[in-house]
């Protein structure tokens, strides 16, 4: 006989009233009802498989009985009244036909790996049973836990042995002397006649028999079910234990050594489960990332990262998430809304933050939690594949960039991106610029595109929110920043900020507003071509670079033939105006005809003739532009002889002879380095730019980074700026496309 009921309270947001714990896949395929079927099955013999259950419980039960091939016979309660109506109810049924069949009474929620072991157990105690004993089976404890029912059993013997006392679910000092003293855990598997429970209900619990024996009468049988009849619901609603074991002179405990767990509350959950290296135990959609003694449990339909936890449990449904410490677990029936200064949630999903110091991101499809736990990053040995650093640097990405970013990257009062974060992943935010907001909105917003686990969808969204509901001007361009409350820093309008806005709106997919944007900008118009940028040099081609790349990313996504338009303009003032014909480096400051200025103002950076040679690559492949892509193949050319072998890295600056004006060396000249040589197929500098880049990610907090490294290859103690998450998520995207592409892994 299979007991299928109990809520399940300690396992939300995964078990229901209406899909309860037995039948959810906790630690295995197959659920714990399964699992006792399956267990239950070689004792039968011939003999029957007994279900008793709520009667709107049946279509999953036979669902479930089928999907492993079994058969039971089910007694339909019409109200659940707790286990002693349920097991009168089985040997009323039983004793009707067999008065001296054994009846095993089995809870369905049960986890018990050891199906001989079960077995063996049961078959020592049926000769007890037959000669009008109820046995149970006492487990040997693992711990003193409070959760558990003990029996203290009579001296030592063989086989079953009479039962001094029950003791229910003592404190964790006297539980400890209980074991001390030889107490078992009380399993709730009873063995016995029907006839002997009949007996000994009518002896105990006159009231439970007499409604369990209406309901037979009036029950219903009919498909494979008896319904058991509307007096069962006015049966006293008891627990066999209470109603009969304590009361009872036939009550006996076999104890036993098989593992057992009665699956009460996720950290009982996570002790049962197949664990990796790290402790971890996770199912479904889901990823643990520098994370140990964690369990997710992510449902079908929902993404789940873990970063940087110890001790977690995480249950991810659709609407509802919980994220409880494993030794809070037993409060989980009591659960109370995260705080908000940790929690950031989307429309409709409710968050349970129960003893866990982390942080939660949750949406409807995709959740982020976020330990409070650092680890720093192990540093791979040297990559000679392009697929190898992939793999490495999209775990970095996903794994701990992502996660650190959408967490303590955001201000949890005003929601908006932060401007940095320590090396130990505190907050470093003086301001809020444009540049800031839309460079994260577009990380974000295209790892969702890509596919990353995780909310980052909602990070994108929020963020950039925050931002432009406080920056945008009634002329439709937005401030250059923001302070952290949300005021009005810098009110101008930079090219610079918008290029990045356009691009951001591009990942957002936001068409409506990137119009609207791209009109304003005409004011901005220079009528040599291009556009002016605000502020005391007004001719410069960076800001032009990215307006490039905001227009390809348009045009990619189809926003029509204006985005066409602006990247043929401006790769032509590229060519014609920007870049040198005699020797492929990069003017960065020109006067009002595009005339490139010498003196100081003639600097060569080679990050930008990289990022160049990206652009214009893509630019000529798309059009057959043959002269675009030497020009590319030349500015690449010109930005590699900044390249220091000795520390593997690329330098800040050359001079107008391109020799080294600035022997510092900051992160993100090494990604556009990156990008560049994937784009153009040259994987050995590809290589080097990804072992050069390494170092920079090591850092205390997994997910942060040095920004500038010294010509002694030293880096300069400031925080990690939020500008680079833009370079490196890109060149990492770079890298993942080029592993699978037909020159990976040549020469």
């Amino acid at each position: 006989m299979i007991l299928s009921g109990g809520a399940g309270e300690r396992l939300w947001p995964a078990s229901r009233r209406d899909r309860p714990k037995p039948f959810l896949p906790l630690v295995e395929a197959h659920s714990p009802f399964q699992a006792t079927a399956l267990r239950a099955r070689p004792l039968a013999d011939g003999g029957d498989l007994l279900v008793v259950a709520g009667a709107a419980h049946a279509p999953q039960i036979r669902e479930q009985l089928a999907a492993v091939g079994a058969e039971a016979l089910l007694l339909l309660e019409p109200d659940g009244r707790d286990t002693a109506p349920a097991i009168a109810a089985a040997a009323g049924w039983v004793a009707q036909r067999h008065p001296e069949a054994v009846l095993v009474v089995l809870p369905a929620d049960h986890h018990i790996p050891d199906g001989d072991a079960f077995r063996a157990a049961i078959e020592a105690t049926l000769g007890a049973a037959r000669d009008g004993g109820i046995v149970t089976l006492g487990l040997r404890p693992a711990s003193p836990s409070p959760a558990m029912g003990y029996i203290r059993p009579a001296a030592a013997g063989e086989g079953p042995r009479p039962i001094l006392a029950f003791v229910e679910k003592p404190d964790a000092a006297r539980a400890a002397r209980l074991i001390a003293d030889g107490a078992l855990w009380n399993g709730g598997i009873f063995v016995a006649t029907a006839q002997t429970l009949r007996s000994e209900m009518a002896r105990h619990a006159a009231e439970v028999m007499t409604a369990v024996d209406r309901a037979l009468h009036g029950a219903i049988v009919e498909d494979g079910a008896v319904a058991l009849g509307p007096a069962f619901g006015e049966a006293p609603p008891v627990a066999f234990d209470r109603a009969v074991m304590e009361h009872t002179a036939r009550g006996l405990v076999l104890p036993t050594t098989m593992g057992w767990s009665d699956l009460g509350a996720w950290d009982a959950v996570l002790a049962a489960s197949a664990r990796d290296a790290a402790g971890n135990s996770v199912m479904g959609r889901a990823l643990a990332t520098g994370s140990s003694d964690v369990l997710v449990r992510a449902s079908p339909g929902v993404a789940v990262v873990v970063a940087d936890a110890h001790g977690l449990a995480v249950v991810a449904e659709p609407g509802a998430v919980l994220v409880c410490g494993l030794d809070r677990a037993q409060e989980v029936r009591s659960r109370n809304p995260g705080p908000a200064d940790r929690v950031r949630r989307g429309d409709g999903v409710d968050v349970a933050l129960v003893g866990a110091d982390a942080e939660v991101v949750a949406e409807a499809g995709a959740v982020l939690v976020r330990g409070a736990r650092r680890r720093p990053l192990e540093r791979p040995p040297r990559f000679t594949t392009l697929p190898a650093a992939a793999a490495w640097f999209s775990d970095w990405l996903g794994g701990a960039a992502l996660p650190l970013w959408a967490t303590a990257g955001v201000d949890p009062i005003s929601g908006g991106f932060r401007e940095g974060l320590t090396w130990t992943g505190e907050p470093h935010d003086p301001r809020r610029r444009g540049r800031v907001a839309a460079r994260q909105a577009f990380v974000f917003a295209s790892a969702a595109a890509e596919g990353r686990i995780g909310p980052w969808a909602l990070a994108a969204r929020d963020g950039w929110t925050w931002f432009q509901a406080r920056a945008r001007r009634d002329d439709g361009l937005y401030a250059a920043s923001l302070t952290t409350t949300g005021d009005v820093a810098d009110p101008e309008a930079y090219l610079y900020e918008h290029a990045f806005i356009l691009l951001a709106l591009a990942a957002l997919g936001d068409a409506s507003e990137a119009r609207s944007v791209l009109a304003a900008l005409e004011t901005l118009r220079h009528p040599a071509g291009g556009f002016r940028e605000a502020g005391a040099r007004p001719f410069q081609a960076n800001a032009h670079m990215h307006m490039l790349e905001a227009a390809l990313a348009w045009e990619a996504a189809d926003g029509g033939p204006a985005w066409t338009a602006l990247a043929n303009e401006i790769a032509a003032l590229a060519l014609g105006r920007f870049v040198d014909p005699a020797t492929g480096a990069l003017g960065e400051f020109f006067d009002a005809d595009w005339t490139a200025l010498g003196g100081d103002d003639a600097v060569v950076e080679p990050g930008h003739q990289f990022e160049w040679a990206w652009l214009l690559e893509r630019w000529g492949v798309a059009r057959g532009h043959v002269g675009a892509r030497a020009a590319a193949r030349r500015l690449f050319a010109v930005g590699r002889g900044a390249f220091d072998a000795g520390r593997g890295v690329v330098c800040n600056a050359l001079g107008p002879d391109l020799s080294v004006r600035d022997a510092g060396a900051r992160l993100w000249p090494q990604t556009e380095h990156m990008k560049a040589a994937l784009i153009l197929g040259d994987t050995a500098s590809a290589l080097e730019a990804a072992n050069g880049l390494v170092a920079y990610l090591e850092t205390p907090q997994a997910g942060a980074w040095r920004e500038r490294m010294a010509a002694d290859g030293s880096f300069l103690p400031e925080p990690s700026p939020a500008t680079s998450l833009y370079h490196l998520s890109l060149a990492i995207r770079e890298l993942v496309q080029a592993s699978r592409s037909d020159f990976a892994g040549k020469p």
